[in-house]
């Protein structure tokens, strides 16, 4: 007897996925996740003190900058079509309290004015605020008396740097110090100063990681041991919520996490729950990993830094911080 509708009784239409997996064309029709060059942003280092641009040797293909350099390399962006570039500093000169990153002449804040003054509005031009890379001992704040980070005299730096950072023209600023109360600190000083529409990237999970390793040499760490007294334990995951909530609570514009491709559960979690942007950072460790495989012939390098990039944008990262920004997008 037919079953009601008109089927036989106990019979089913063939189904088969795969027909919708039958050509290129067909899958890129039914594809629920696209990547785009305008997702993407381009982190970029500039040098202090050198001519020409200087290769990074645990980062093949990413060199130290000039400012001249880095202004060509702004200009490539806007003709890739990317979202943005973040800017890093490697200043000549270091000292306890990191005063070069608030400097006005400091290289970070020299090379904003350049990249800005260049690009204007077609790029949102990104800078990273955090003391690391300016301070002798390469923490990313000052230190106390007993040698642990001063949370609170760190916060009077980043506002300090953060105000620097907006006079240069920086559109975004990335917090990456992990401080608690960075967010509002650095709001406050913004708005106070006629900054408001200055937009805060916040780096509301920041994991510490092995995988920095390369990014240490880029920008010439100092450090000696380990961040883990104020980045995030590996192990833990809602802590990433208790920190998207405060940082959310204290005016952030769009949240980070980082490193994206060990964290991709984060990714997505933090995702659920932001009402903002969510950006996410494939770090130097995850980039060399991908060009070290592929050097030596074991992996497709094209293939597995598109695989890369679509999973976290499939997690959730409308977003994505990669030194492979301008290299993907000129396969998209």
């Amino acid at each position: 007897m037919p079953a009601a509708g008109g089927m036989p009784s106990g019979t089913f239409p063939s189904v088969r996925p795969r027909r919708l997996r039958t050509s290129a064309a067909m899958r890129r029709l039914v594809a629920q996740t696209r990547l785009h060059p305008a997702d993407l942003i381009l982190p970029v280092f500039v040098r202090e003190g050198i001519d020409e641009p200087q290769p990074i040797g645990a980062m093949p293909g990413v060199v130290q900058h000039t400012i001249e350099s880095l202004v060509a390399e702004a200009h490539r962006c806007v003709d890739a079509g990317l979202g943005g570039i973040m800017l890093f500093g490697v200043p000549l000169a270091k000292d306890a309290e990191g005063s070069g990153a608030d400097d006005p002449e400091g290289i970070l804040n020299v090379a904003t004015r350049a990249v800005v003054d260049a690009v204007g509005d077609r790029l949102v031009v990104m800078t990273d605020l955090c003391l690391d890379e300016f301070t002798s001992h390469g923490h990313c704040g000052v230190l106390d008396a007993a040698g642990r980070v001063d949370n609170d005299a760190t916060l009077q730096r980043y506002a300090a740097m953060g105000l620097a950072q907006a006079h240069a023209g920086a559109h975004v600023l990335g917090l990456s110090g992990m401080m608690d109360g960075q967010v509002g600190h650095v709001r406050a000083a913004l708005d106070a100063e006629g900054f408001q529409d200055v937009v805060i990237l916040a780096y509301t999970a920041k994991y510490t990681s092995g995988l920095y390793g390369p990014f240490r040499e880029a920008v010439a760490s100092s450090l000696v041991g380990d961040r883990a007294a104020y980045q995030q334990d590996p192990p833990n995951a809602t802590e990433a919520l208790r920190e998207l909530a405060q940082d959310l609570a204290e005016g952030a514009d769009i949240i980070m996490v980082k490193p994206a491709g060990p964290h991709l559960d984060i990714v997505a979690a933090v995702a659920a729950a932001s009402p903002v942007p969510v950006a996410a950072y494939q770090i130097s460790g995850e980039y060399s990993q991908i060009i070290a495989a592929a050097d030596r012939g074991w992996i497709d390098r094209d293939r597995v830094m598109l695989e890369s990039l679509i999973g976290i944008r499939r997690a959730g990262a409308q977003l994505i911080l990669t030194y492979f920004a301008l290299d993907a997008a000129a396969l998209l």
